[in-house]
């Protein structure tokens, strides 16, 4: 069965850190680009990285440039996302996703093919 299948989510205190993974099953993981989207109480999901695959641009929102940092491990057909410097606005549910090419491109979200199953992140003090 091919799917995405994430792992890392957890609570933490402003300041603190969380390493999410995205294992890819069934298919090679640098087939496609991978991005990173989160989805906060009362708001759409928005995406917030993403990883090419074919020219290896990394593509980061605004509000996470500087805290956070994707990659790829190809040999364990991983996609991580490294977040530090934490805050409470960052809470929500992050989601792993397939684009639909190998370049992620600025139009990234909305060429996802398909999802994670999410992974709940909660930054309270």
């Amino acid at each position: 069965q091919v799917q995405l299948v994430e792992s890392g989510g957890g609570s933490v205190q402003p300041g603190g850190s969380l390493r999410l993974s995205c294992k890819s099953e069934g298919r090679p993981i640098y087939y496609n680009a991978i991005a990173w989207f989160r989805q906060a109480p009362g708001k759409e999901r928005e995406g917030i990285s993403c990883f090419s695959v074919g020219d290896r641009k990394r593509y980061y929102s605004d509000d996470i440039r500087g805290r956070f940092t994707i990659s790829m491990d190809t040999a364990e057909n991983t996609a991580t996302l490294q977040m530090n410097d934490l805050r409470v606005e960052d809470t929500a549910v992050y989601y792993c996703a397939r684009i639909t090419r190998t370049n992620c491109g600025d139009d990234y979200a909305t060429r996802v093919g398909s999802w994670g199953q999410g992974t709940q992140v909660n930054v309270s003090s």
